[in-house]
């Protein structure tokens, strides 16, 4: 290999498929070895000498070197270059007889160039269509022949690479060894934004002695290898001389050979991303060029190194391919709900095309970003202190309220207080507060009307059909659990008896706490974490004897969450709605003992809105027994045992609608449905064995639970703990 692709970083783009196919690199020198193993099928037909009538195989090997360091063949032997696939262009502009014949020993250049031969090298390069011309020559001023040349080249949108000069070291008096040369900056001024003048640096990364430095044409000067060259060919071999100490090979140096460097650079961006314009690939190159010296543009070493891995990365805003909505690489792009479990936990390798600022397009993994819900601290919840339940009413009238304490309500975030049962924003942290209210009145014998400021609708609902429901710290009733956490800001039900069945009827409105993340902790730069809810359910009970039994259905509506989970703005994904179907029953099998259970299905449709595709769905199911014995030790006291499993996505996923593919010459995307599968490879179940009973004028509670695959993530461990409350009434 040569020295420039691992110090350039060329492999990135190698890897990307970039490798200078059909692109032509113009090289307006010496001529050209053709017999070269290193160009054989890539020497451009059009090559010739354009400052005469001889053969385009050059006296001087200088011609050849600056191209093998451009578009050397990835053949397994010798020199490897930047662009190793490109064809040569091979433009021997050098006058007649002024060149003689060099040996490897000695390939300094003393031939010598007109203005008029080096600007039918230019032209001839665009009548080639030529991507990037290179020009490792010159050094006094430029004719007016190259500069209009030049001009042409760059109004035709071909880029000109043009070496800085060897003067560096101050030994020429003539020299000013803090500028380019005269003829480097002449054709930086007549190209324009097309022309990168470059110096050169050595192994590591410092500027070389003898390299002229960038001082007034910094913003267009860039430095790439120019030092220490490998390698001299002979008979299409790299020549290997031989002395009293041993075999060696000769290196060259000299910013000619740092030009061609950045050259090939050229070559593959604009074989990779054929949107580009010559302009804007010497402005990325630039702009991603690796600062050296002084922090920022300077006048020794300009923009700095040449780095092909930071112009070939995205620059700026990139989209989705075929839409207009942000999408930031590297950003957290889906956040799952707690019934996706550990599904959303890692990349599922799904693949789109997003364009960069440029309009440059990348293959990307568009779930790499993708996370899981964040697994809720069930024990620590369920003994959050600060907050009482304090109820009253008659048959006709009954009230209940919440109310929270200051000390416990200062430590929570502002809008974080999260009630057991009834929930309110905290805002304040003096006195006692009311966190949640209910009413429940009976406005007739056989009707009844509730509503609720921070409690759920089926709670409320659950209170008006006088429900028996035991109370368990850990595992939850299937009713009513919508799986992901989300705050109630107000509920209404109504309630009708005929006879033996009753119909409850109740809406709510409320918001989904994104990945149940809490107000203050980062969910996507940019976007909040709560997102509008709004549910209406109907509801059916009947008691058999001993058996109460519930059937219902609810229907809930999200506005920008799918069953709780938020994918990224550029997804440009609207809400959903999930059909709930419920069914309960709670048998009395003998005095004081009560057989329980609840199933819950549902069944999700997102909506059609940007790239999520027509007929994504999903179903999820939640469903808990339990079985509990009154007055155990006491009166009024309960033991119960339940066994649970949290509403769990079952089968199916969202339909994306993804650019796989995009046209640069239409502009335009190719689309592909790919399926982001929502079903968790665990599923979690919950066993508690629960007491709650008076004791000591107060009430306390003893619980024993295990949970497997908590949150359903399969590789989480087991939960396992007890917890004991008591507390007492004010």
């Amino acid at each position: 290999m040569s020295d420039g692709p691992e110090q350039h970083k060329a492999v990135s783009a190698w890897q990307r498929g970039a490798t200078g196919s059909g692109r032509i690199i113009a090289v307006v020198d010496t001529g050209i070895d053709l017999d070269s193993p290193e160009f054989t099928g890539r020497i451009h037909p059009d090559s010739r000498d354009v400052a005469g009538n001889r053969s385009v195989d050059g006296e001087d090997d200088h011609g050849t070197n600056v191209a093998l360091v451009a578009a050397a063949a990835r053949n397994d032997t010798g020199i490897l270059g930047i662009a190793y696939d490109a064809r040569v262009l091979a433009l021997r502009a050098d006058r007649p007889g002024t060149c003689g014949d060099d040996t490897p020993e000695n390939t300094n250049l003393t031939c010598s160039f007109s203005d008029g031969d080096i600007a039918r090298g230019i032209d001839q390069a665009v009548s080639s269509g030529a991507t990037v011309i290179n020009l490792s020559l010159g050094g006094g001023g430029v004719g007016s022949a190259t500069l209009a040349a030049v001009r042409r080249a760059a109004s035709a949108g071909i880029v000109i690479v043009v070496a800085a000069g060897n003067g560096g070291d101050g030994s020429k008096a003539d020299v000013d060894p803090n500028q380019p040369t005269p003829f480097a900056s002449g054709i930086r001024e007549a190209g324009g934004s097309n022309v990168i003048i470059v110096g050169s640096i050595d192994e590591g990364s410092q500027i070389s002695s003898f390299s002229q430095r960038a001082g007034s044409q910094a913003n267009f000067y860039l430095t790439a290898r120019g030092e220490r060259i490998c390698c001299v060919y002979e008979n299409g071999q790299i020549f290997v001389g031989r002395d009293e100490r041993g075999s060696f090979r000769l290196l060259f140096s000299g910013t000619s050979f740092a030009a061609p460097q950045v050259a090939g650079a050229v070559a593959l961006m604009a074989q990779a991303f054929p949107n580009l314009t010559g302009a804007q690939i010497v402005q990325i190159l630039l702009e991603t060029a690796r600062d050296l010296g002084e922090t920022g543009v300077d006048t020794t070493y300009g923009r700095g190194m040449l780095d092909i891995a930071a112009a070939f990365a995205p620059r700026g805003t990139t989209t989705l391919a075929g839409g207009t909505s942000v999408m930031r690489i590297g950003e957290t792009s889906v956040i799952g709900s707690a019934p996706m479990g550990d599904a959303l936990a890692g990349s599922q390798g799904l693949t789109g095309v997003l364009l960069d600022e440029y309009k440059r397009a990348y293959e990307y993994d568009v779930t790499s970003g993708s996370r899981g819900a964040v697994p809720e601290y069930r024990l620590h919840n369920a003994l959050a202190g600060g907050q009482r339940q304090i109820g009253g009413g008659n048959a006709n009238l009954s009230l209940g309220f919440t109310v929270g304490d200051a000390r416990f309500a200062a430590q929570t975030t502002a809008e974080g207080a999260m009630a057991r049962q009834m929930q309110l924003s905290t805002r304040e942290a003096e006195g006692a507060e009311v966190l949640a209210a209910r009413m429940i009145a009976r406005v007739a014998p056989d009707m009844q009307i509730g509503f609720a400021m921070r409690e759920g609708a089926f709670g409320l609902a659950s209170r008006m059909q006088a429900q028996e429901r035991p109370a368990f710290l850990i595992a939850s009733d299937a009713g009513g659990d919508v799986g992901f956490s989300r705050s109630s800001d107000a509920s209404v039900a109504v309630r009708r008896e005929f006879g033996r069945l009753g119909l409850t009827a109740s809406a709510e409105s409320g918001e989904a706490w994104i990945g149940n993340r809490r107000q203050g902790e980062e969910v996507f730069q940019g976007v909040r974490d709560r997102r509008a809810t709004h549910t209406l359910s109907l509801a059916a009970d009947r008691r058999f004897g001993n058996l109460d039994t519930t059937l219902g259905l609810s229907w809930l509506q999200e506005e920008d969450t799918i069953l709780g989970a938020y994918l990224a703005q550029g997804f440009g994904a609207g809400g959903a709605d999930t059909l709930f179907v419920d069914a309960s029953g709670r048998w009395d099998v003998a005095p004081g003992w009560s057989l329980g259970g609840a199933y819950r299905h549902g069944l999700t449709r997102a909506d059609r809105s940007g790239f999520v595709a027509g007929g994504s769905r999903f179903q999820s199911q939640a469903w808990s027994l339990d079985l509990t014995r009154a007055q155990v030790f006491g009166n009024a006291d309960t033991l119960g045992f339940r066994l649970s499993q949290p509403l769990r996505v079952t089968r199916g996923g969202i339909d994306l609608m993804l650019p796989v593919s995009y046209d640069y010459a239409s502009e335009s995307a190719g689309f592909g449905t790919r399926r982001l599968s929502l079903a968790p490879s665990g599923r979690e179940t919950v066993g508690e064995l629960a007491w709650r009973g008076p004791l000591a004028r107060g009430w306390a509670s003893a619980s024993l639970y295990y949970r497997t695959d908590p949150g359903h993530y399969a590789q989480a461990p087991d939960d396992a703990g007890v917890a004991v409350t008591w507390s007492r009434g004010f």
